[in-house]
């Protein structure tokens, strides 16, 4: 009998040990992040959802804008390279240097665009724009005191819970009543894209946001998951996908066309360059950088913020236009 026993008890404690399992593996034990992996990108966690911060120049938390396969988002580090690729270097400027426009002071001003992240409830307000015809009515989320960049006056906002891009170009508040010269809004959750022939907060129709280098991702991720945003001085009557638009008469084969993709060449050793610049080399490796308006030539456009490390950020000017190469632009939109 007591054999007996002790074989029923122990029956019983193996029994509550396989419940015990059960339950922790099917529904109770801790949740663990799932690294999944996107096109051509590095493992991200995705069980829960991003911390995107509200505030001037927020942490967005590795969220990054737009779909995967957006054009901002795809890796370009095997695209063949255009024909004419020398061409279009050397009219932008085989021996000048890329320029960081960001992380330093210029007159007194932080160089760069800012930008804020604003909750889905901030008000909105209604504004007035100088070329109604391509600007998109709004209303905009324009908080109390919004940053702006003193050149050009742009205003960018993130709406954090109903995931859209609202910006304007030549921003200004005249009694009470928000005046620019143009604004565009983006469903960050789309591949849209603004209409044939219109143009943005940008010359060539693109979104400014989603080009800038960041201090977000350079300093917290160490790493861009998409294109950056350059200038050049002379561009050309045209445009190429995802560009929209076009600012220029000149209609020279070899100028750039609006929205023509450069990557830094593969071949090109960053190892000498500190962590940060070196980040930022990766990215223009893998996705590349867009022409996005007219402007300083191989002006690079980041965020204005105080937090840059400015002599790491300067090193970039080692790189010289020689050392990238076009991407096959496909076809260019001359009207």
């Amino acid at each position: 009998m007591r054999r007996k026993s002790v074989l029923f008890a122990a029956l019983l404690i193996l029994a509550a040990v396989v419940v015990v399992l059960g339950s922790r593996l099917f529904a109770g034990g801790p949740a663990q992040d799932v690294q999944t992996r996107g096109s051509g990108d590095s493992p991200r966690t995705s069980s829960r959802p991003a911390e995107v911060q509200l505030g001037q120049n927020a942490s967005l938390g590795g969220r990054r804008p737009f779909p995967d396969d957006n054009p901002w988002n795809v890796d370009i580090s095997h695209e063949p390279v255009d024909p004419n690729s020398d061409a279009y270097i050397s009219s932008i400027g085989a021996t000048a240097r890329l320029h960081p426009d960001f992380g330093f002071i210029w007159q007194g001003a932080l160089c760069g665009i800012p930008y804020v992240v604003v909750p889905g409830d901030q008000p909105t307000v209604p504004v007035q724009f100088r070329y109604a015809s391509e600007s998109d009515r709004g209303p905009y989320p324009i908080p109390a005191d919004p940053p702006t960049d003193p050149e050009e006056r742009h205003i960018l906002m993130i709406d954090r819970d109903n995931w859209k891009l609202y910006e304007l170009i030549g921003a200004q508040k005249k009694d009470d009543v928000w005046h620019a010269a143009a604004g565009a809004v983006f469903d960050l959750s789309s591949n849209d894209l603004r209409p044939a022939g219109w143009t943005s907060t940008d010359a060539a129709g693109l979104p400014v946001f989603p080009g800038l280098v960041r201090y977000d991702e350079v300093m917290e991720q160490k790493e861009i998951r998409h294109a950056l945003r350059f200038t050049t001085t002379r561009t050309r009557r045209a445009y190429v996908h995802p560009a929209r638009h076009f600012a220029s008469r000149a209609t020279d084969p070899a100028l750039p066309p609006m929205g023509l993709r450069v990557r830094l060449k593969a071949s090109y050793d960053i190892s000498s360059f500190p962590a940060s610049a070196q980040v930022i080399l990766t990215a223009l490796k893998k996705y590349g950088m867009m022409l996005a308006d007219n402007g300083g030539n191989w002006f690079l456009s980041g965020t204005a913020d105080s937090r840059w490390p400015s002599k790491e950020i300067d090193t970039l000017k080692r790189v010289k236009g020689s050392d990238f190469e076009v991407i096959s632009v496909g076809n260019v939109v001359t009207r």
